[in-house]
Formats: structure tokens, C-alpha cells, sequence
């Protein structure tokens, strides 16, 4: 699973990179925290019903018959079904199993014509344990990639309108991530792990028009995950108030780099 990640691109940044449309710096950052309006910034210890930072293709809402464009867009992470009632009701849908998203009722439309890529530098994990004084413990690791560039997972998102509000016509956008089984060293961290989308397989991914092949729902290939370097980091990540480069330091001098079984 993929309950906490870091990022620290600046969505302009970024944009410019991807060659994008940045939907996310003209936000109004005096929205409420749960509001897909907030421009996010910098996070080392991103968390469920935070916005976040996606990157999408869509075609414009004036010129629908133009090839779709890339956007980067503010979403809040934790896919909130168009049918929910209540916001506050709603469940907390963070990540959705790749094998079975096209079954699920909360998932399947958005696999259809909704789907996203979430960019982060990394993510953490925990590994379930035993302490010295035989107690379980759960001790947090992060991966990110060995060359220090970014990762783009695959997820899923859908709009949500609040019909009690005086201004329902502001819809909140709200994304999860995709999972799959883990594959290589990462196996020896937690058997799930984000669904990595490699940047040759993005325009199908990210094509409005059509749906994805279902070979982008597998697992990431052995290769792919050769490339991921994995730390063990101090227990303060655990705490979400926590938020800081120090996140990141690894418990011992070198990272514990992965390498495949």
C-alpha cells in the first residue's frame, strides 16, 4: 500500500517540464485545507485528504474537438465517489488494488477516462518487526530512486460536486493511488507497493479517449524496480505534524540500496 510520500516539486516547475498547463499556482491557497483549491507546496509527509499534486490529459472545456492537453492539476488525495453525500462520510480511499479497480464501483468509471499520474520523490513504508524487548514494532523505510530524480505513479480520479452547498458548482477533484504486488528487494519491505507508470507507457496511460491497456496494470518489471534505492528513516515520519528534510535522513550513514532477490 502507499499511505504516506514525500514531494517537493514546485508545480510551475514541474509544468515547464512536462511542457504541461499548471492549473495548480493560479489556485486560491485561502481554500480549507480539504479543498482541491489549495495550491500545495513542498511535503515531506504527505498524507490522505492533503491536496496533491497530479498530472492529467484532458481536453479543453471550450475546444472539446482539440488533441487533449497535459495539465498538472491540485487534487485531494482520497478518491471521493460523484455519489457520495457527505464529504465527511465519505471513505477514505487513498489506494485502490490495480488487479481488481475495473471491478469496483468507486474505481471502475474513473479507470475508464480518469486516470492520472501522482508525481513524488518518494514513499515510505513500514516494515512489521520485533524489537529488543520482543515486542512487534513497525520500522518506516523510504524509497525513492537511486539517481535522485521523481517518480509518477499511476492513479485514478474522479470529480465530486456538494449538492448542500450554496456554490455546488464547485467541484472538488480527488485522486488515489493504484497498487500492486511488490516485486524485487521491495518484497522485504510490505508485499504491496504504488503502481510506477514508466514515462514511455504515459500517453496511453493518461489518453482520455480510450481505455488503458490492461498490461499497465501489471506489476512494475524487475527492472524498474532495480533502480529504487531503499532507506531505513527515523521513526518521526510517523507522526504527520512532522514535516521536514529530516525525514528523509537515513537511521544509518549509507542507504540501504535495493537490489533484486
Amino acid at each position: 500500500m502507499c499511505g504516506r510520500y514525500a514531494v517537493t516539486t514546485d508545480p510551475a516547475l514541474l509544468a515547464a517540464e512536462l511542457d504541461a498547463v499548471d492549473e495548480v499556482t493560479v489556485l486560491d491557497d485561502t481554500a480549507p485545507p480539504d479543498s482541491s483549491s489549495r495550491t500545495p507546496g513542498p511535503n515531506y509527509n504527505v498524507a490522505p485528504t492533503t491536496t496533491v499534486m497530479t498530472v492529467v490529459r484532458r481536453h479543453g472545456r471550450d475546444t472539446p474537438d482539440d488533441d487533449p492537453t497535459m495539465r498538472v492539476r491540485a487534487m485531494r488525495w482520497g478518491l471521493v465517489p460523484p455519489w457520495t453525500k457527505e464529504l465527511a462520510r465519505a471513505p477514505l480511499l487513498f489506494n485502490a488494488r490495480a488487479e481488481s479497480a475495473a471491478e469496483k464501483s468507486s474505481f471502475k468509471s474513473s479507470l475508464k477516462s480518469r486516470r492520472c499520474l501522482v508525481p513524488m520523490d518518494g514513499w515510505y513504508e513500514w516494515r512489521k518487526d520485533v524489537g529488543i524487548d520482543g515486542k512487534p514494532l513497525k520500522r518506516p523505510f523510504f524509497m525513492s530512486p537511486t539517481d535522485g530524480t521523481r517518480l509518477f505513479m499511476a492513479g485514478l480520479w474522479a470529480v465530486w460536486h456538494d449538492r448542500s452547498a450554496a456554490d455546488h458548482d464547485q467541484p472538488l477533484l480527488s485522486c488515489t493511488i493504484l497498487t500492486t504486488d511488490s516485486v524485487g528487494a521491495l518484497t522485504d519491505i510490505h508485499d504491496r507497493m504504488p503502481l510506477i507508470m514508466p514515462t514511455e507507457r504515459w500517453e496511453e496511460w493518461l489518453d482520455p479517449d480510450a481505455p488503458a491497456p490492461a498490461e499497465l496494470l501489471a506489476p512494475p518489471t524487475p527492472d524498474l524496480v532495480s533502480a529504487i534505492a531503499i532507506r531505513e528513516v527515523a521513526p518521526l515520519v510517523n507522526r504527520v505534524s512532522n514535516n521536514g528534510p529530516e525525514l528523509l535522513a537515513p537511521v544509518d550513514p549509507e542507504p540501504e540500496q535495493g537490489t533484486l532477490l
